[in-house]
């Protein structure tokens, strides 16, 4: 729309500032902040102006109080002007399919997956570049309190990533109303009251004839307000000294704001019920907004409310007429907050009925409007809220949907469908890791003298769970709810039951307890077809993997073909079954593309649980760097939303971690917090995996008698004890300390006890380190040989980085001795390369030794270019062309510090020091590898 240069009074800083804004030469963010009424909105209109002069497009949007739960509602209005536009350019510029089918789902209403924060910031930014290929571009948002948090976090990422586009995003927001623009780590423009002279400058404009004593008054209480200085004048006119000393005294203590909240008041209140009415529709809807920004038919927004027959509220001062559209618009967010603080509850509901009925053919505006309008029980209403909650969370918006069913379940009829509509509030609060609104959604559904229903058994069982890390109290309360719904359980409990059948098992898995294992199988084996196939394959998976994995590869394989379809509680169930089968890497990638958008979009929890069995591939696979991110994130997340157990979960990892690159002070500091904190409360989950960190961190410093005890902390030599999940896990650990402390014997057995316990049929790891531990302690050069060949050769073998390079060091120690020097290099040599691309350090310098002891020169590395990431050989080939770090950043689009932090990690690599020796580094390493010969 086309924007008049405003004459402004003053602000001769704050006009330089957006001046140089909006003529600067790249993209850039600026948020102005200040009081109501301070005069951000005419300085966005004045940038607006200057953006016109300068050849910009403008596009604006308002933060609309009304629009503030309605997920994406804001974002909207910024962008279906400019898909509009590009929808003609489509020959041109089209956008991608992604980038529609992301545009699709959050817009159009069209099925599928809620993007995160991320894609669809992404896809905005694909759209600003095709949206300014001829013109640059100014997005004027108003009002950004109001903004849906959807919306604005959006802003938020799309503003931080404008540098070096032609897109400019400037935002106004209330000091006094919190927002996501206050953590959106944008550039700030604070706007402050007028100066003295200039509040008075534009006084003496706008009102030339104003006596001295009222002039006096209306600047002493304006306070250099501009908005308070324009209306104050009109409101005290025509009164006595009495009268004002008066209404001085009434209006004293009152902040600025409510005062001049009150000075509309009194304008609204002189206006006939009929104009009353259209105002207060106007307000409800979001109707009035002054960037004439509409939301649009046929999308999932709908249009605002048109007010009519208004002229006497612009007579009044309270209505402005846009001069491009002839639409009537609110003159100030006070205005309409006036006029629905004035309107009587029964007058307030009229008008949200009548909304509802103008918004019939839009779901989530309908069931907005109803949800205010309706006092008494009624079942239709409540299915309408139902719906709407099932739309917002299929978008994203778990907490809208949360406050959806809340209101549902009060309209509900019947105790019955009040009870479940709580309950799954409560699971979707719970899921989003607020566990406290859980609980009291449930207790919300008891019916009087109740004690407990099964969602209210539920929901406190989760909190102990995962806050407390309670599995013995949470056990008992939770069979006991399944055995009364199993002895009775109604077709409308069965969700229910699902559900705490569910929890129970992992109640059971975090125990690590053969008898609390034992018990939840004798209920769930008492339950027939009451247990669904589901939760038949989460029981075989999670508990004892030794003696029931084998059966449940194939479901679990089958199970996850459909992810992207499936719940995202699902989706970590069935992640947790492929960790424990070591098939997770096949389905990482998809929970890599939605952790961000479970994260972002209210189901945090669900979050948590995806980093780490994100982290757990990364340690898997050997991407240990990642992996540290991963884990440090998800420790960040459990602290700040109280999720204790998970927090003491991603502290193991990490303690698993440190252990594995030989940081041995940390690993024993992390192992010492969990398991000061997990085994009192009978963890077996947690203890097992610190223990595990033990075995490894005494293992990579050579305290082999320290890894021993560890080990046989989790099982005993020679067998696997039922449900320790780390039993199998660490079979290489107890085997390896117990050759080097003299336990022959021990070490042997184990590693036929993972043979007879069919450990290579279970999972492609647990095969290659039972090849691996038969071939340590082999009887036999012959049969040493064929188990090595078969742990080497394992098609998955790859895949296990650490775990292979283990079996080499083993196996070339031993070649050494029978065979010669010559040979044990063969396996020496990928060995040492793979610890030192690992980071693993203790077993780096043990495999350099053992280098050293075949007659292998010392190098300052043996790794080759493998070992180089592709940004970091990308870098290494231009530095070692001459190029400085300022133009190598310029190529690669890095700044010339990050260039000079991933030389100092490729110089170690390369076994070089300075940049002149990188050619010859890079030539060596691609021929230089030693040879097999002696």
């Amino acid at each position: 729309m086309k924007s008049t240069t405003i004459t402004m009074v003053g602000r001769e800083d704050e006009q330089a500032e957006l001046m140089a804004f909006v003529k600067s030469a790249t993209g850039q963010a600026l948020v102005l902040r200040g009081e109501t009424g301070v005069g951000k909105s005419s300085l966005l209109g004045h940038a607006a102006a200057l953006a016109e002069q300068e050849g910009h497009v403008l596009v604006r949007a308002a933060g609309v109080e009304a629009e503030s739960a309605l997920p994406y509602a804001g974002l909207h209005q910024f962008l279906h002007p400019l898909l509009a536009d590009v929808a003609q350019l489509d020959e041109v510029a089209p956008l991608d399919a992604r980038t529609r089918a992301v545009f699709d789902a959050v817009f159009s209403g069209v099925q599928g997956d809620p993007p995160s924060v991320m894609t669809l910031g992404i896809a905005v930014l694909n759209l600003l570049s095709v949206a300014t290929a001829k013109q640059p571009l100014l997005l004027v948002l108003d009002d950004g309190q109001w903004l849906d948090d959807a919306s604005a976090d959006v802003c938020g990422f799309v503003g931080r990533r404008l540098a070096g586009s032609p897109v400019k995003l400037l935002v106004a927001v209330r000091t006094d109303i919190t927002s996501r623009f206050d953590t959106a780590a944008l550039p700030e423009l604070p706007i402050a009251a007028l100066a003295d002279e200039d509040a008075a400058r534009l006084l003496d404009r706008r009102y030339p004839d104003l006596g001295r004593q009222l002039r006096r008054t209306v600047l002493e209480q304006a306070q250099g307000n501009p908005l308070a200085l324009l209306e104050l004048p009109a409101h005290f006119a025509g009164r006595s000294n009495d009268l004002l000393a008066e209404d001085l005294v009434g209006q004293h203590g009152l902040p600025l704001p409510r005062r001049l909240q009150r000075l509309f008041g009194a304008r609204i209140a002189a206006l006939d019920e009929r104009v009353r009415a259209e105002l207060l529709m106007g307000a409800l809807d979001g109707a009035g907004t002054p960037s004439g920004a509409e939301a649009v038919p046929g999308t999932r927004y709908g249009t605002r409310y048109g007010m009519r027959d208004a002229d006497a509220a612009v007579a009044a001062g309270l209505l402005d007429i846009e001069a491009t559209t002839g639409d009537v618009v609110f003159r100030h967010p006070l205005v309409r907050s006036a006029v629905v603080q004035m309107a009587t509850p029964n007058q307030r509901r009229a008008a949200h009925l009548t909304l509802a009925q103008v918004h019939r053919e839009n779901l989530e505006r309908r069931a907005t409007h109803l949800a205010a309008a309706t006092v008494d029980p009624d079942e239709d209403v409540a299915d309408i809220l139902e719906a709407a909650a099932e739309s917002a969370t299929r978008r994203g918006g778990a907490l809208a949907a949360v406050t959806w069913l809340t209101r549902a379940a009060e309209l509900s009829e019947n105790h019955t469908d009040r009870s479940r509509r709580l309950a799954d509030a409560a699971f979707v609060a719970g899921h989003a890791a607020r566990l406290g609104q859980a609980h009291r959604l449930v207790q919300a559904g008891l019916t009087a003298g109740s004690t407990q229903s099964p969602a209210s058994v539920l929901t406190a069982a989760y909190q102990a769970l995962y806050q407390d890390g309670d599995v013995r109290s949470t056990h008992r309360q939770v069979s006991a709810a399944i055995e009364k719904l199993r002895d009775g359980a109604p077709v409308e409990s069965r969700e229910v039951l699902t559900r705490l059948v569910i929890l129970l098992l992992a109640i059971s898995q975090y125990s690590g307890d053969r008898a609390t294992w034992e018990s939840t199988h004798r209920l769930l084996a008492s339950m027939g077809s009451l247990v669904t196939e589901r939760s038949r394959l989460y029981s075989g998976t999670w508990s004892d993997v030794t003696r029931h994995g084998a059966d449940w590869a194939e479901p679990v394989r089958q199970a996850a073909a459909n992810l992207p379809d499936l719940e995202p509680w699902d989706v970590t169930r069935l992640g947790a079954a492929a960790y424990h089968l070591d098939i997770l890497s096949h389905y990482r990638p998809h929970l890599q593309r939605i952790v961000d958008r479970e994260l972002e979009t209210g189901a945090v929890a669900t979050g948590m649980v995806m980093l780490h069995q994100i982290m757990l591939d990364q340690l898997a696979v050997g991407e240990w760097a990642e992996a540290e991110h991963t884990g440090q994130r998800g420790l960040d997340l459990a602290a700040e939303h109280g999720h204790h157990l998970f927090a003491a979960q991603s502290r193991a990892y990490l303690a698993q971690l440190a252990a594995l690159r030989g940081q041995v002070g940390r690993a024993r500091d992390l192992q010492a917090e969990v398991d000061a904190w997990a085994r009192p409360r009978g963890l077996g989950f947690l203890t097992q995996v610190a223990d595990s960190a033990g075995a490894t961190a005494a293992l990579s410093c050579g305290d082999y008698e320290a890894a021993y005890l560890y080990a046989i902390g989790i099982t005993q030599p020679g067998t696997f004890r039922p449900y320790a999940y780390q039993a199998s896990r660490t079979l290489l650990d107890l085997v390896e300390a117990a050759q080097h402390t003299g336990r022959v014997e021990q070490a042997r057995a184990h590693a036929l006890a993972a043979r007879e316990a069919g450990l290579p049929l279970v999972s492609p790891r647990l095969g290659l380190i039972t090849y691996g531990a038969l071939a340590m302690t082999a009887e036999s050069e012959r049969e040493a040989a064929e188990m090595f060949a078969r742990a080497e050769s394992h098609p998955d073998a790859a895949r296990f980085p650490f775990e292979l390079a283990r079996i080499r060091l083993a196996h070339g120690i031993r070649v050494r001795h029978v065979q010669g020097r010559a040979t044990a290099r063969q396996h020496l040599v990928p060995a040492a390369e793979a610890f030192e691309r690992l980071g693993a350090a203790g077993w780096t310098e043990r495999a350099r030794a053992e280098l050293r002891a075949t007659g292998a020169p010392p190098r300052a590395s043996t790794l080759n270019l493998a070992s180089l990431t592709w940004q970091e050989r990308r870098i290494a080939d231009l530095a070692a062309g001459g190029l400085t770090n300022k133009e190598i950043g310029e190529r690669m689009h890095l700044s010339p510090r990050t260039v000079s932090s991933h030389l100092y990690r490729i110089f170690p690599k390369l076994g070089v020091t300075t940049r002149a020796a990188l050619r010859d580094a890079l030539s060596r390493t691609e021929t230089d590898r030693p040879s097999g010969g002696g």
